[in-house]
C-alpha cells in the first residue's frame, strides 16, 4: 500500500463540504521542473538549429542589409535587381510601411542568396584534400594552391562563430570510387599474402567482376551515393553492427581505462560523484552545442553526427536485427552495485547535481544492505548473450508491468554506472594487474554490465575507473574524446561551482598542487546546496523460466570470458619523440612494428586491419587501411636478413612507411577499399546475384586487427605541461578466431600503451608472446637507426 500510494501526485475523498483534494507538492514540483527543463532544452535547440542553418552566415548581417537597403530605396539610390521597386508594383498601397516591408523582403532575399552562396562555397572549399598529401615535415611550405585554398577557407569561415553542428551541411558528401581504381587497390594489398598461382585467379575474377557483374552493383552504388547523405554508414550500421547476431561482449564493445599515472582518491563514491558530474557537464555542452567542434589544421572540420547519441542512448535485441533507440532527454542514471539496480536523479532545479550531493546519492547505495531480488543480479547477462535469445525473452519478460518500468529506467537513463565491490589496479613491476583491469572493463562477471547501453561507467572500489561501450551508434574515437575531456577536466581544469577554489591557480594539476576536486580526505570538495533525492531500487518480477532464460546468457558469457586472453603491454624505452627524429610518422612506424612482430610469431604475414576515420565526410565513420603491403613486406624480410645493409634497411623501412601513410590518407579522403566492396557486397545480396570474386574477398580473415586510439582532441589538454594526464588507452577482442586485436595508443614523447587480444583455444597465438614480439620490433627498429646514424658520422 505505502507503494502504491507513493506513485500518484495526489489524493481525494467526498466530505459532507464537498471535494477534498491533497496534492503532493514534491511530485508535482517535480513533474513542473522537468517540464520547464524540457522546454528550455527545446528552445535551446530551436535556437542552435536556425543558428547552424545559416552558417556561416549571422542574423546582425541581416539587420544591416536591411537598413542599408532601406536607406538606399527611400534616398533614391538603385538597389540590386531593384527588388523593393518590383514588389511595391504589385502591392496595393506606396505608404511608407509597405515600402519598408518591400526593402525588408528583398533584404531577406539577398541575405538567404548570400548564406546559401557561403555555404555551397565552403562545401566546395572542403571538397580540396591536397592538403593532407603535403609533407608534414618541419620546415616544408605548402603549396600555392593549399595557401590559396586556406586563405578562402578562413575568409568565408570567418564570418560567424561555430557551434557544434554548424559545419554539418557544408560537409561534403562520400566520393564513391570507380571499380578499376578499387579493384587495382585491392589486388595490389594482397599481392604479399598470395602465391603467384592464387595471385593470378585473383587477378582473373577481379577482371570478370570488373567486367561483369560489377557494373551493375556499382551503378546501384552511383545511385545511393547522389540520393543519400552517405553511401556507407547506413548499411554499415545495420548489416556490420545491428543484424549481427553475435554476443556484444568481447565481440563488439570495447573498453577505456582511466589515466592510471594519476589516482586523485581512493573514495570510491567521490571518485564516481567526479566523474558523474564531469559527463553530465559535457552532455550540457553537447545539447547546447557549445563544445568546439575538432578542426584538422584548424580549418577543416569533422562529422560531429555520432556525438548526439553519445548519452541517453540504448541497442534494443530483435530476432532479425538491434535497433538503436535514441531519448532526447534523462534525468536519471542508473547504478548497479552487488547484483541490485538503483535509479539515481541527477537535476535539481534546472542544474545538475553538484559532485558533492551526488556523492550523498552514492554513499546511500554502497551503505544498502538490500539483497537482490530473485534473477536481478545476473540480468544483464541477457545483454552479454545472444542477441535473438535476449529478444525473445525481453517479449515475454519485459514488455509490460513491473519489469518494463524497471527495463525503461535502465535503458532511457543518461548511461549506466557499475560500483564494483574489489579494486583496479596497475603496477609497473606487476604487468598482469593492468591486465586484469582491463579484462575487467572489456566484460567484467558476464552479468555486471550492461552492453546494450551506450557506455557503461565502471567504478574499482579503490577509485579508479573505466569504461564500456557499444559499439554501433560511435566510433572510439568518439568515446575517446568523452574521455579525454572527462579526466583533462577533472585533472586541472577550475571548477566554476566550488568557491573554496575561486582563489587557486588556473590549470593546477593534481600531483603537484592542491587538490582541486577532493579534500584531503578524499571526499568530493564543496558542499551540498541541498538534500539530494535518494536513489531508489528498481523493482522486479522475474519468474523461475526467465531465471532459467539468463542462465543461457550468462553460460555463453562465461565461455567467451574463458576463452579471451588480454595484454597490456606498457612500452616506456621510447615514444613518438624518438619516432619523429627518424623523420617517420609514428603510426606507420608502430604498423611496421606491427607488421615484423607478426611475421616473427606466425612465420607468414597476413590480412591487417587498421582503421582510418572518414568524418571529413558528412556522416563519415571508418575505412579499413591495408597495412600488409608490398613495400612493409620487403622491408621485414629484410630486417632478418643478415646480408641486407643497414643503409638498405632504413631505405625500405622509410619506403614502406610513406606507403603506409600515404593508403591512410587515401582511407581518409574515401578512397579505400574494403567499404567499396561491402556496399557491392550488401546490392549483391539485393539482387540476389553471387560473384565468386566478392565471395573470395570476404573469406578472407583479419588476423591482425590494429586501431589506434586518437587523443588530443581537447584543446584544453597540454601533454608538455602535464604528461601524466592521459588515459592508457583501451582494446577490443580479437576478430578472426586464430587472430590478435590489438589497440595502441601514443601515449606521449615517451611512452605507449598496446592492449593485445587473442582467444586462448587457438594454439597458434598467445597474447604474452606477441607483446614480447611486439618488445623486441620496436626495439631492434630503435637499434636499426641508431646504427645508422653512426654509419652516417663516419
Amino acid at each position: 500500500m505505502a507503494e502504491a500510494h507513493a506513485a500518484v501526485a495526489f489524493s481525494f475523498s467526498i466530505t459532507h463540504e464537498g471535494w477534498d483534494v491533497n496534492f503532493d507538492r514534491e511530485v508535482l514540483n517535480l513533474v513542473y521542473q522537468s517540464g520547464v527543463r524540457s522546454w528550455k532544452k527545446r528552445i535551446a535547440r530551436l535556437l542552435n538549429n536556425l543558428h547552424n542553418g545559416i552558417y556561416p552566415g549571422h542574423y546582425s548581417y541581416l539587420c544591416v542589409i536591411i537598413s542599408l537597403v532601406s536607406i538606399m530605396h527611400l534616398y533614391g539610390y538603385d538597389v540590386p535587381f531593384n527588388l523593393p521597386s518590383k514588389i511595391l508594383s504589385i502591392s496595393p498601397a506606396k505608404s511608407i510601411y509597405w515600402q519598408l516591408g518591400a526593402c525588408t523582403i528583398s533584404s531577406v532575399s539577398y541575405w538567404l542568396s548570400a548564406v546559401f552562396f557561403l555555404r555551397y562555397s565552403l562545401k566546395m572549399l572542403f571538397m580540396y584534400k591536397g592538403w593532407i598529401y603535403e609533407s608534414p615535415v618541419k620546415g616544408s611550405k605548402p603549396s600555392l594552391a593549399t595557401k590559396i585554398w586556406a586563405t578562402f577557407v578562413k575568409a568565408v569561415g570567418s564570418w560567424n562563430t561555430p557551434k557544434l553542428y554548424s559545419y554539418q551541411s557544408s560537409l561534403p558528401r562520400l566520393p564513391l570510387p570507380s571499380l578499376n581504381e578499387t579493384m587495382t587497390r585491392y589486388l595490389k594489398s594482397v599481392r604479399p599474402l598470395l602465391d603467384d598461382e592464387t595471385f593470378n585467379k585473383m587477378e582473373k575474377l577481379a577482371d570478370e567482376f570488373e567486367k561483369g557483374i560489377g557494373r551493375k552493383l556499382q551503378f546501384y552504388i552511383w545511385l545511393k551515393s547522389w540520393w543519400s547523405t552517405n553511401y556507407v554508414s547506413d548499411w554499415w550500421e545495420e548489416y556490420v553492427y545491428l543484424r549481427g547476431r553475435y554476443p556484444l561482449m568481447i565481440n563488439s564493445n570495447f573498453y577505456g581505462i582511466d589515466a592510471i599515472m594519476l589516482h586523485p582518491t581512493t573514495n570510491q563514491a567521490a571518485r564516481a560523484a567526479s566523474i558523474i558530474n564531469s559527463l553530465l557537464r559535457f552532455r550540457r555542452l553537447l545539447d547546447r552545442q557549445e563544445l568546439d567542434p575538432i578542426l584538422l589544421q584548424d580549418m577543416v572540420p569533422l562529422c560531429n553526427w555520432q556525438y548526439e547519441r553519445i548519452f541517453n542512448t540504448t541497442r534494443i535485441p530483435g530476432d532479425e536485427a538491434d535497433k538503436i533507440m535514441h531519448f532526447s532527454d534523462s534525468n536519471h542514471i542508473t547504478v548497479y552495485h552487488k547484483g541490485r539496480y538503483f535509479k539515481v536523479i541527477i537535476h535539481h532545479k534546472g542544474r545538475i547535481l553538484l559532485p558533492a550531493e551526488i556523492q550523498m546519492q552514492i554513499e546511500q547505495i554502497l551503505k544498502d544492505t538490500s539483497e537482490p531480488q530473485p534473477g536481478e543480479e545476473k540480468l544483464a547477462a541477457l545483454t552479454a548473450g545472444l542477441r535473438r535469445h535476449w529478444a525473445d525473452v525481453r517479449q515475454i519478460y519485459f514488455s509490460k508491468g513491473v519489469n518494463k518500468l524497471s527495463l525503461d529506467a535502465i535503458e532511457k537513463s543518461a548511461f549506466v554506472v557499475v560500483l564494483d565491490d574489489f579494486p583496479y589496479e596497475f603496477d609497473m613491476l606487476d604487468p598482469t594487474k593492468l591486465d586484469n583491469y582491463g579484462k575487467v572493463l572489456l566484460h567484467g562477471k558476464g552479468y555486471d554490465r550492461w552492453f546494450d547501453k551506450s557506455f557503461t561507467l565502471c567504478i574499482g572500489n579503490n577509485g579508479r575507473l573505466g569504461f564500456n561501450a557499444e559499439h554501433s551508434w560511435g566510433d572510439a574515437a568518439v568515446m575517446s574524446h568523452l574521455w579525454e575531456w572527462v579526466i583533462t577536466e577533472e585533472s586541472y581544469e577550475p571548477r566554476s561551482d566550488a568557491p573554496i577554489l575561486a582563489h587557486c591557480l588556473e590549470f593546477v594539476l593534481l600531483d603537484e598542487a592542491e587538490n582541486i576536486r577532493f579534500d584531503h580526505n578524499g571526499n568530493a570538495l564543496g558542499n551540498p546546496e541541498f538534500t539530494p533525492p535518494p536513489p531508489s531500487r528498481l523493482n522486479w518480477d522475474i519468474p523461475a523460466q526467465c531465471q532459467s532464460a539468463i542462465n543461457e546468457s550468462i553460460y555463453i558469457a562465461n565461455k567467451l570470458i574463458e576463452d579471451i586472453d588480454l595484454r597490456i603491454y606498457v612500452h616506456d624505452n621510447y615514444g613518438k619523440g624518438f619516432m619523429k627524429s627518424c623523420s617517420l610518422s609514428p603510426d606507420a612506424y608502430i604498423q611496421m612494428a606491427l607488421q615484423l612482430a607478426y611475421y616473427r610469431d606466425a612465420g607468414k604475414f597476413c590480412l591487417t586491419y587498421e582503421a582510418a576515420m572518414t568524418r571529413l565526410f558528412r556522416e563519415g565513420r571508418t575505412e579499413t587501411v591495408r597495412p600488409c603491403t608490398i613495400e612493409s613486406s620487403a622491408w621485414v624480410k629484410a630486417m632478418d636478413d643478415k646480408n641486407t645493409s643497414v643503409e638498405k634497411k632504413v631505405e625500405l623501412l622509410r619506403v614502406a612507411c610513406t606507403t603506409h601513410q600515404r593508403a591512410y590518407k587515401d582511407a581518409m579522403c574515401g578512397k579505400g577499399i574494403d567499404r567499396h566492396i561491402f556496399c557491392l557486397y550488401v546490392v549483391s545480396k539485393y539482387l540476389e546475384v553471387d560473384s565468386p570474386f566478392i565471395k573470395e574477398v570476404l573469406s578472407e580473415p583479419w588476423r591482425l586487427s590494429t586501431s589506434q586510439t586518437p587523443h588530443g582532441q581537447t584543446t584544453k589538454l597540454d601533454l608538455k605541461k602535464y604528461p601524466k594526464c592521459i588515459s592508457a588507452g583501451g582494446g577490443f577482442g580479437p576478430v578472426a578466431d586464430d587472430g590478435y586485436g590489438v589497440s595502441y595508443i601514443i601515449a606521449g614523447e615517451d611512452l605507449l600503451f598496446f592492449h593485445i587480444s587473442n582467444k586462448k583455444s587457438c594454439p597458434t597465438t598467445d597474447c604474452h608472446r606477441f607483446a614480447k614480439k611486439i618488445e623486441q620490433a620496436l626495439a631492434d627498429i630503435r637499434q636499426l637507426f641508431f646504427e645508422y646514424n653512426e654509419l652516417k658520422k663516419d
